[in-house]
C-alpha cells in the first residue's frame, strides 16, 4: 500500500486512487459532460437553424471547448479536486505537496485529458495509470497531482489516541466553529499515524496544526501544554460535542471536555481561617448534649418527695 505524507500533513495517510475507482469516477464525469454536452447541441441546432455553416461550426466549436474541456476545469477549481464522479467514489484530487489544487493543475489536467481521455477513448489514461506506481495518469504528471481516496472503511480507520487525563475538560469554552474541515481531516491523520512519525518531524508537525487551530479559534495555544497533547484534546472536545448534539442530550448532559483557560494555571492555594487555625491548635470543642424542652434540666435529691402536678382537677375532701 502506497501512503502520501506530507510535510504540512495535509492528506497524510490518504491512500492513492487505483484505476478502478478512478474509471467509475471517469465514467460518471463523461457522462455528465456528455448529457449537457448534447442537450446544448440539439438546443443550438433548434436556434441557429437560419445560420449559415461557418457560424454553426464555429458555435460547435466554442460549445465543445466550454462544456467539454472548460467544463470539467472549472468543476474542478471551484470544488477543490472533487468532481461528481470523484465526489461518488470518494475521490479527490490534490498536489503532490498534498495541498488543494488550483486553476492551473485543473488547466494542465484538462488540457491533456483531451487528448488521453477524449480523443483515446480513455485507452492512453489507463495504460499510463496501469504503469504508474501511484495510478497518475500523463496530466497528473505534468500538472503534478494525484488522485486520493478521501474516504477509508471503517474496519481500516485507525483510532485517534485520547488526549492526556489531566487535559480532559480544558477546552468547553474554546470555539470550533471556524475550523474548516480539511483542518480536522489534517489534524486526525497526524494523531492516528503519531507512532510511525519520527520525534523532530512529528514536533515540527504537531506546531504547525497547532498554530493553525488557534489562529482559526482565536485562541492562542496554552503554555506548557505538548502541541500533539493539545491536538488530542481539542479533537476530543470537538468528539464530545458531535455526541451530544447526535444524542439530543442538552449541553451538560455529557461530561464536560473543557474549561476555560485560567484552568492551566496553578490552582490557588486555600487560606485558613483564625477560628480553624485556633481549632488545630487546641483540639476540637467538646461535644455538648442537646437540652430537652420538656424535662427538668436537674434531677430532684434522693429522698426527697416529688411535689405533686398541677392537673387542673381538685380531689374531694
Amino acid at each position: 500500500m502506497n501512503e502520501l505524507v506530507t510535510g504540512d500533513a495535509v492528506v497524510l495517510g490518504l491512500r492513492p486512487a487505483k484505476l478502478p475507482s478512478r474509471a467509475l469516477a471517469l465514467a460518471i464525469d463523461l457522462v455528465v459532460v456528455w448529457t449537457v454536452y448534447l442537450l446544448v447541441m440539439f438546443g443550438l441546432a433548434l436556434a441557429t437553424g437560419s445560420l449559415d455553416d461557418a457560424a454553426v461550426a464555429a458555435l460547435a466549436i466554442a460549445s465543445f471547448l466550454l462544456i467539454l474541456v472548460g467544463g470539467p476545469i472549472a468543476v474542478e477549481t471551484l470544488s477543490h479536486g472533487r468532481s461528481l464522479g470523484k465526489l461518488a467514489c470518494g475521490l479527490r484530487v490534490v498536489r503532490d505537496d498534498g495541498g488543494p489544487i488550483r486553476f492551473r493543475h485543473a488547466l494542465v489536467r484538462g488540457a491533456m485529458g483531451v487528448v488521453e481521455i477524449l480523443m483515446s477513448f480513455g485507452v492512453i489514461a489507463c495504460i499510463a495509470s496501469l504503469v504508474s506506481a501511484r495510478g497518475r495518469r500523463i496530466g497528473d504528471v505534468f500538472a503534478g497531482t494525484l488522485v486520493v481516496r478521501e474516504r477509508v472503511p471503517a474496519g481500516r480507520m485507525a483510532m485517534v489516541p485520547p488526549p492526556p487525563p489531566w487535559l480532559v475538560g480544558r477546552f468547553a469554552e474554546l470555539d470550533l466553529s471556524a475550523v474548516p474541515d480539511e483542518l480536522w481531516l489534517a489534524i486526525r491523520q497526524y494523531l492516528t499515524r503519531l507512532g510511525q512519525l519520527e520525534a523532530g518531524v512529528s514536533r515540527s508537525m504537531a506546531e504547525r496544526l497547532a498554530d493553525d487551530l488557534a489562529a482559526r479559534t482565536g485562541a492562542p495555544t496554552p503554555q506548557g501544554v505538548p502541541a500533539g497533547a493539545y491536538l488530542a484534546a481539542v479533537v476530543h472536545e470537538r468528539q464530545a460535542r458531535e455526541a451530544r448534539r447526535t444524542l439530543g442530550g442538552p449541553p451538560g448532559s455529557a461530561v464536560r471536555s473543557a474549561a476555560p483557560a485560567s484552568a492551566f494555571a496553578p490552582a490557588p492555594t486555600p487560606v485558613a481561617s483564625p477560628t480553624a487555625t485556633a481549632t488545630a491548635a487546641t483540639g476540637p470543642a467538646p461535644a455538648v448534649a442537646p437540652v430537652s424542652l420538656s424535662t427538668p434540666t436537674t434531677a430532684p435529691a434522693p429522698g426527697a418527695e416529688e411535689a405533686p402536678r398541677r392537673t387542673g382537677f381538685a380531689p374531694p375532701a
